[in-house]
């Protein structure tokens, strides 16, 4: 049976417990500066597809982040139509609905009928190397090798970047350090051939190294 939009605390709490991952839960991706500031509930209007779209993102994505960098912070991650929107009429570095569904709107899908999730991540491992002089690049060249994604935009603070998982993910990166914008486009190879890609990143800690106990 589908899930109705929550219509009461109550309702909103069991979905905030709905588990997407070994390591996340749909509540730490509900939060929002936008929706709080100006009262706009960040809440689905379609929590079966939000759900859906949300747990690949965690286990496809954020899942193999955890396990091999530790910890990361969720700085942007699901906003309703209403918060969007509302983020892009003011200026808050919202793109528009109809560019966001499938990625921080995760409850639409989107012109091609693709169901996808976005969440804006820092990697504080790496973080702390960027704010130290480290090229972003050796993150993203990372990211490429080890996780099947949809899209990456990196920004300057922190070297926080937008994570996105979607059905037939066309593999493309950007940037908003620096000048150059379009680091690797839909169907391109990448510019870095992939022995120099792993020289980037040879210190960093093994992929999905964190063991759990049995």
């Amino acid at each position: 049976m589908a899930r109705r939009r929550p219509g009461s605390v109550r309702g909103l709490e069991a979905l905030g417990r709905e588990r997407l991952s070994r390591h996340f839960f749909m509540r730490d991706f509900l939060y929002s500066e936008i929706g709080n500031f100006h009262g706009v509930p960040n809440i689905p209007d379609d929590p079966d597809l939000a759900l859906a779209a949300g747990r690949a993102l965690a286990q496809t994505l954020l899942e193999p982040l955890v396990e091999t960098f530790g910890p990361i912070a969720v700085r942007s991650a699901y906003r309703s139509p209403a918060v969007n929107a509302l983020g892009n009429e003011r200026g808050y570095n919202c793109a528009s609905n109809e560019a966001n569904c499938a990625g921080h709107i995760w409850d639409r899908r989107d012109a091609e009928g693709r169901m996808g999730a976005c969440a804006c991540i820092v990697v504080p491992w790496f973080a702390d190397r960027y704010e130290q002089g480290r090229d972003w690049l050796d993150l993203a060249w990372w990211l490429h090798d080890h996780l099947e994604y949809h899209g990456i935009e990196f920004f300057p603070i922190r070297a926080a970047f937008n994570l996105t998982w979607r059905e037939r993910p066309e593999r493309t990166i950007r940037s908003w350090i620096g000048p150059r914008r379009k680091i690797l486009g839909r169907g391109d190879a990448p510019g870095e051939p992939e022995e120099r890609r792993r020289v980037r990143y040879a210190d960093f800690p093994p992929s999905r190294g964190i063991r759990y106990p049995a």
